[in-house]
């Protein structure tokens, strides 16, 4: 009987570990558009997170998705976007455009674009976005210039790279 409450034990322990993890992951997709001669950007993050993280540093209620939802909400994801994303394309800073903001499910998609680009050949990225909050958040980042994709996991501690076509 001591034999069957050990197997039980050491196989019902390791399930209820897996039911109870939360992944902390964010992707951003970043091409190059010659045609348009614009990097265009799009964030996709859990709905849910990005909630803590605004409501937490900004004391407000953003209830997303709801008949409450907050009317002004892009200003919060814009300015937060713009404090954590940064850009350089060949050595030079460049900011975005907030395009806008889609829900879908449990996600939150960002769409940004840089305008005036003539040409990449290296793009520095720069992605705390949910670190202060979520230790354990990873960013994976994605990019496409021409015929040449680049992908980067990016962490709290690692938190920007230099991506080379």
């Amino acid at each position: 009987m001591k034999v069957n409450k050990t197997a039980i034990l050491l196989f019902i322990v390791p399930l209820l570990s897996f039911t109870t993890h939360k992944y902390y992951l964010s992707l951003t997709q970043i091409n190059y558009k010659s045609e348009a001669k614009s990097i265009q950007i799009i964030i996709n993050v859990f709905m849910d997170d990005i909630e803590t993280a605004l409501n937490s540093d900004h004391n407000i209620d953003l209830q997303l998705t709801t008949k409450k939802e907050l009317k002004n909400n892009d200003v919060y994801f814009e300015n937060y976007l713009k404090e954590k994303l940064f850009f350089k394309v060949d050595g030079s800073k460049k900011n975005f455009n907030y395009i806008g903001k889609e829900y879908d499910g449990d996600l939150v998609f960002f769409y940004l674009e840089i305008e005036n680009i003539n040409e990449v050949h290296n793009i520095d990225v720069t992605n705390t976005i949910l670190t202060k909050h979520f230790p354990k958040q990873q960013n994976l980042i994605k990019s496409k210039v021409g015929k040449k994709h680049k992908s980067v996991l990016l962490t709290k501690d690692e938190n920007s790279a230099h991506l080379k076509y």
